[in-house]
């Protein structure tokens, strides 16, 4: 019998070239897509709710994929652990109806980019965090990071995507529910929570409220940008180390 099988996983984007599947490189899809197979004998391509980028780590990133494998639920994280490299883990595995699609069913998605502040950055923490130890100021980063907040066009916070896939929206329209900055010691961390997210964008928006926090723009210049639609008009992208998937709403 046909089923649905939905999974929560955790996984170190540093060693992998992204989440999507590639011919020549290690990606989330394509390990994870292995240990299904030699767990079910099937070949089966895992559906994620979303495209990490090369470097980009997961607190709960969501995948889905259909199996006639008479496996126990209880037993398939497990059994995908055992065969996955420690840098992947599926926290959690439980049936879904057929209708459920990672990415099509997902409603909101929350990001979290992390800045480490101090001189030095420990050798522990450099994988998971920007290491910029130069003159910000976090109050104006705050403000622009409001900005945002609503229903805009984001085209000039994101890259185009050579791999676009055909069944996905072309539209750059997405609606943010939260966006702030918060201070935590030597560490700054940037949440954001939306309905979708473009090639990107959570780097790119950091990018510009760096410029922001070193004072080459002023916090309402943000609106600006957004309204200009032009990737030329926003700031730098910011490395991939920092970001992170921390959730995935259905």
């Amino acid at each position: 019998m046909l089923r649905n099988i939905k999974l929560v996983l955790a996984y170190d984007g540093t060693d992998f070239a992204g989440w999507q599947v590639q011919p020549s490189a290690a990606t989330i899809q394509g390990t994870l897509a292995s240990a299904i197979g030699r767990v079910t004998g099937e070949i089966v391509l895992p559906q994620g709710s979303g495209r990490t980028d090369a470097g980009v780590h997961a607190h709960r990133q969501v995948a889905s994929f259909c199996t006639n494998s008479p496996i126990p639920v209880k037993n398939i994280a497990k059994a995908l652990n055992d065969t996955m490299p420690p840098s992947i883990r599926v926290l959690s595995a439980q049936e879904e109806s057929l209708e459920f699609h990672a990415r099509k069913s997902a409603l909101a998605k929350t990001y979290v980019y992390r800045v480490y502040r101090a001189g030095i950055c420990p050798p522990f923490l450099a994988r998971y965090v920007w290491h910029y130890p130069y003159q910000l100021d976090l109050s104006p980063m705050q403000q622009a990071a409001a900005e945002i907040v609503g229903e805009h066009d984001f085209t000039s916070f994101a890259a185009v995507d050579p791999e676009h896939g055909k069944d996905e929206p072309l539209s750059s329209v997405r609606r943010i529910f939260s966006s702030a900055w918060r201070s935590e010691g030597d560490e700054w961390a940037y949440t954001v929570r939306g309905n979708g997210f473009l090639h990107h964008m959570v780097r790119n928006l950091v990018g510009t409220f760096v410029l922001v926090g070193k004072g080459t723009i002023r916090p309402e210049a943000t609106r600006q940008i957004l309204d200009a639609r032009k990737r030329s008009a926003a700031g730098a992208t910011a490395p991939a180390s920092g970001l992170f998937l921390a959730d995935v709403e259905y």
